[in-house]
């Protein structure tokens, strides 16, 4: 089967460099994912840290729940992280910058890279993540603590920096 992909309307829009697209991803506080269960969408919003080295988006959650069950079943997610610049009153237009992605996800098992996960999204979330990294980084909190890996295949970017008056 062939695979039509639709390319983005509004090109100036579009961003073209990956490292724009993986800036967002590290700055934005949260990501959302959708993922589907017999032909039911389903989305949550996540803390989450991204990992230049391997190019994938660590979260961490229960481990029992709607989202572990589904995600066990069918591991591929779409997802998007945004910087939101606000609403502009008067000009009905909204400012953003945007990053969406597809990826499978795996939960993490090895307790290096667990740990190495934390690090990645204390870093990402705290000012001061050496302090949370000293306190809450244990032996037992690595173990108990279920991570999720996002490994990306595909990305896209989009924004709007600038009021487009259209008349």
């Amino acid at each position: 089967m062939v695979k039509i992909v639709k390319e983005i309307r509004r090109k100036e829009k579009a961003i073209e460099s990956k490292e724009e697209m993986i800036s967002i991803l590290e700055k934005a506080k949260y990501i959302t994912i959708a993922m589907c269960q017999d032909d039911v969408p389903y989305l949550v919003t996540l803390s989450h840290g991204y990992d230049r080295e391997k190019n994938c988006i660590y979260f961490h959650c229960a481990r029992e729940g709607k989202k572990v069950d589904i995600l066990s079943e069918h591991n591929t997610v779409w997802g998007q992280a945004i910087e939101d610049y606000g609403y502009i009153e008067g000009a009905c237009d909204h400012l953003y910058a945007t990053t969406q992605f597809k990826g499978q996800v795996v939960f993490i098992e090895d307790t290096q890279e667990k740990e190495h996960a934390l690090r990645i999204m204390i870093n990402s979330l705290e000012s001061n993540p050496q302090a949370v990294i000293d306190s809450q980084i244990t032996e037992k909190s690595v173990q108990r603590v279920h991570i999720g890996r996002i490994d990306i295949a595909f990305m896209s970017g989009k924004k709007a920096k600038e009021i487009i008056i259209q008349l």
